[in-house]
């Protein structure tokens, strides 16, 4: 037990450095301050509605504003943090004083990923508290729905920031990594599409068009599809204290947790063979 406990420990350390020092960075926290400004913002943005249907519009608009804001800032932290970890510890020589140390290359990559959960965590849960906040003081009704849609977005961006992290290990710089990773989010929200375009092939009987078919259809089913944890739609049209509908929320847990360990082993494999 007390070599499991110290086997840990390290990954933990590196964990609890890389949240300190990721929290310190200014674009992030540009991007933290910016989104919890519009958030609290949207109700500003509201009085401007016609007063005869203020109350149904406001409500409404208040959530699709906090909804839109915390997908799309959440992910830019999210992409941000997993591209940057790794090459910026490269750039200024700080892996190389971790790994003369009796720490593996596992151990330390374990840490760096716990690190960047940590910080994403943290930010979605202060996005999160303030758009809570706001949708209560308006119905003063607990919006149980938004913490499951917190839930969910949250393996949404672990998806995204598993596979950034993986790019991540194979460069030296995080241009490419914050490309690769929003590159990815954007792919994961339009996998649906490849669906479509399975079914619709095949139409024309060309061989050209069956290959584009199947090619689709295989794409669909490895590819992510982000669009599963997306519960939009219930936040802004169902009361805030329904449960969720259509959704099976272990499975997705285990959807998103299954492709996060794929892109930490990717990363491992990857980071393994580097020459440091």
């Amino acid at each position: 037990m007390t070599a499991v406990i110290d086997s840990f420990r390290g990954p933990w350390c590196i964990a609890v450095y890389t949240w300190r020092e990721g929290m310190r960075k200014k674009t992030l926290v540009g991007f933290l301050v910016l989104s919890l400004l519009v958030i609290f913002g949207s109700s500003f943005m509201s009085s401007f509605l016609d007063p005869s249907a203020q109350s149904d519009m406001e409500l409404k608009l208040i959530k699709d504003i906090c909804v839109t804001t915390i997908a799309i800032f959440g992910m830019l932290i999210t992409v941000f943090i997993s591209a940057s970890v790794v090459p910026t510890e490269m750039d200024n020589k700080v892996i190389y004083t971790v790994l003369s140390k009796p720490v593996r290359r596992v151990q330390y990559l374990l840490g760096k990923f716990l690190g960047v959960q940590l910080i994403i965590l943290v930010n979605l849960a202060l996005m999160g508290a303030l758009f809570f906040l706001a949708i209560y003081l308006k119905q003063r009704i607990l919006p149980t729905l938004l913490l499951w849609s917190i839930l969910l977005t949250y393996f949404q961006f672990i998806i995204v920031s598993a596979f950034t992290f993986a790019i991540s290990c194979a460069s030296t710089s995080s241009v490419l990594p914050t490309i690769g990773g929003l590159f990815i989010y954007i792919t994961g929200t339009l996998t649906e599409y490849l669906k479509d375009v399975f079914t619709r092939s095949g139409q024309t009987g060309e061989l050209l068009d069956k290959i584009v078919g199947y090619l689709a259809y295989a794409l669909y089913n490895v590819l992510p599809n982000l669009m599963h944890f997306d519960l939009k739609d219930q936040i802004i049209n169902r009361a805030p204290n329904d449960p969720p509908t259509d959704v099976l929320i272990p499975n997705l847990i285990a959807y998103g947790l299954l492709y996060a360990i794929t892109g930490f082993i990717m990363s491992y494999i990857i980071f393994r063979r580097k020459e440091m």
